[in-house]
């Protein structure tokens, strides 16, 4: 397995989000100490508030009904904006790109759901998607960041893919593979990771965070229910190790 898992330690890549939200809208809970949590559902049961992290009832957070200060719907983000761009690379198919991520994984020891995930909340696989800030391809490097992990062409998505998780390994080697914090430099940049001390308060960041972490465990959920899918899929072994708490 490789060192980030849904089962080596999810609970602590999200430990400044509270709950990752399901696939579909979620409600964004603000306690009264400033943590805001992204949660599925909510049960209060004689003055205490469960927040749950899925539809189940499996996975919850729960709280004194007077530490919630407010609640607001949160629904999911749509896809990125991203106009087409000419004369990039013939069009793969999905299993061309994960053979892709697989290879970029191996490489640096990344899972390749998690690459997966990160490419669905990016650009939602479209390789030819430029962002309004000028983000380009799979993994939405902006160009400066291309240039500086030898990326010549944004949209190749052999180079996006093998400079874009690069660049996701280093953060994570910065934030001592502290999942959210790595996610919230890769959508805010470290500089306002480290202006925070953590996740930044902006929306956009929390719910990118989420949104990646809910899409990287639900890929894991499903490989456990259908091993046999899996192990067709499975390119090669990685290593499982936790994240580390902040």
């Amino acid at each position: 397995m490789s060192r980030i898992s849904i089962f080596g330690g999810w609970l602590g890549a999200v430990a400044l989000l509270g709950c990752v939200p399901a696939l579909h809208a979620s409600e964004e809970v603000t306690l009264t100490n400033g943590y805001h949590l992204l949660c599925d559902h909510r049960e209060e049961t004689g003055g205490r508030v469960r927040m749950f992290t899925s539809q189940g009832s499996d996975n919850f957070v729960e709280v004194d009904a007077a530490e919630i200060a407010s609640v607001e719907f949160v629904p999911d983000p749509p896809p990125p904006p991203s106009r087409e761009v000419k004369d990039a690379e013939p069009r793969l198919t999905p299993a061309d790109v994960h053979q892709l991520m697989a290879q970029a994984g191996a490489t640096h020891n990344l899972d390749v759901d998690l690459l997966a995930s990160v490419v669905r909340a990016e650009s939602g696989g479209n390789i030819r998607a430029v962002s309004r800030t000028g983000a380009q391809g799979l993994m939405q490097l902006m160009p400066g960041t291309a240039a500086e992990l030898g990326v010549t062409d944004s949209f190749r998505a052999d180079q996006n893919i093998n400079g874009g998780t690069a660049y996701l390994d280093a953060l994570l080697v910065r934030y001592h593979d502290h999942l959210a914090l790595a996610l919230a430099a890769y959508n805010a940049g470290p500089a306002a990771v480290d202006k925070y001390h953590g996740v930044p308060p902006y929306r956009e960041t929390r719910v990118y965070v989420a949104r990646v972490i809910r899409e990287f465990n639900r890929r894991k959920q499903w490989e456990q229910q259908h091993p046999a899918g899996a192990a067709a899929l499975s390119v090669t072994p990685s290593r499982q190790t936790g994240v580390e708490h902040q």
